[in-house]
């Protein structure tokens, strides 16, 4: 538009026997419509288009729109969530416990470790079931969302037994199994909780065909679209050793935390865990329900840039 009025101010000049009245009033439009451009620019705002004979079309016709990209969460539903006290969601529940401090001690761990290397999406895995490692990813999640003003993602990445779902009352609404499956738009399957400040993507439908479902391509471009609205991305991954689901997992991430449980995981078994795992994307361990005395629930061991280690007890 600044080219346009710059033209008009030389044919001004080169012109002087028109009507000079007439260049004015052109100019003083040209500046109208200018300002008018700039400041829907500004605001993120979209001019209306034209069809072929003329009619004007308003923003929000055409889906998607530019709008509607620059702000996926113009249309994410929420969600008032109250978790039973079964489900342990210390972060919420009781926050002042020892258990809620121990997850914001690993939250400050994690945005420590990404002062030195990229850092943003982090799996939560276990080496066998009932490990507690949904647990561990809400309440890492929201910890993560309730201390800083980033924008937060936790991806129900178990398709084939959900857990989040249940936790938090969602049904079943579509969710990644869906996104994955068709066309669906990933906005239309996220929903923000309200009270940890945090977003949600469900696992969707249970299905049986999971690893084929992730390894159909559409999970990368996923990851990548949402990775580019959030800061954090928790994804609440399968156990390692009864499934290769989580193999496909660990390359969408840059750090895994592997979750283990005194009295339900054996050595053999998480030797195996861990050799299945991506070492080098290794950043921790929890070992949860600790029968040490003083230990209450977890014990936090972590990795960090230089590879020394350190714990953190609840």
């Amino acid at each position: 538009m600044s080219q346009i009025f710059d033209a008009l101010q030389q044919s001004e000049g080169q012109d002087a026997r028109k009507d000079s009245s007439t260049a004015l009033e052109a100019t003083e439009l040209l500046r109208r419509a200018e300002r008018r451009m700039a400041e829907k620019w500004e605001t993120g705002a979209l001019p209306e288009k034209s069809d072929a004979g003329g009619l004007a079309i308003a923003p929000g016709t055409e889906k998607p729109t530019a709008v509607e990209e620059s702000d996926p969460f113009s249309k994410v539903r929420s969600l008032k969530v109250s978790p039973a006290p079964e489900y342990r969601l210390v972060c919420l529940s009781d926050s002042d416990s020892p258990a809620a401090e121990a997850f914001r001690l690993l939250g400050v761990r994690l945005r420590h470790l990404r002062r030195d290397k990229p850092l943003k999406r982090v799996l939560i895995t276990s080496t066998v079931p009932q490990e507690g490692k949904s647990t561990v990813a809400v309440n890492l999640a929201c910890t993560l969302a309730l201390k800083t003003d980033q924008k937060v993602l936790l991806i129900e990445g178990d398709l084939r037994r959900p857990a989040l779902s249940q936790m938090f009352a969602m049904g079943d609404d579509p969710g990644l199994s869906e996104c994955l499956q068709s066309d669906r738009s990933v906005v239309t399957s996220l929903c923000y909780l309200e009270g940890p400040n945090l977003w949600i993507l469900p696992a969707g439908s249970a299905t049986s065909n999971a690893l084929d479902l992730l390894q159909s391509g559409k999970l990368s471009m996923l990851m990548n679209q949402v990775s580019a609205w959030f800061d954090w991305i928790i994804v609440d991954a399968p156990p390692v050793l009864p499934l290769a689901d989580t193999s496909v997992w660990m390359r969408m991430v840059e750090g895994i935390l592997l979750v283990t449980r005194q009295g339900v995981t054996k050595k053999r078994q998480l030797l195996r865990g861990i050799e299945a795992l991506e070492t080098k994307k290794l950043i921790g361990a929890l070992i949860n329900c600790s029968r040490h005395p003083d230990r209450d629930d977890y014990e936090y061991y972590y990795r960090g840039s230089s590879s020394t280690q350190g714990s953190v007890r609840e």
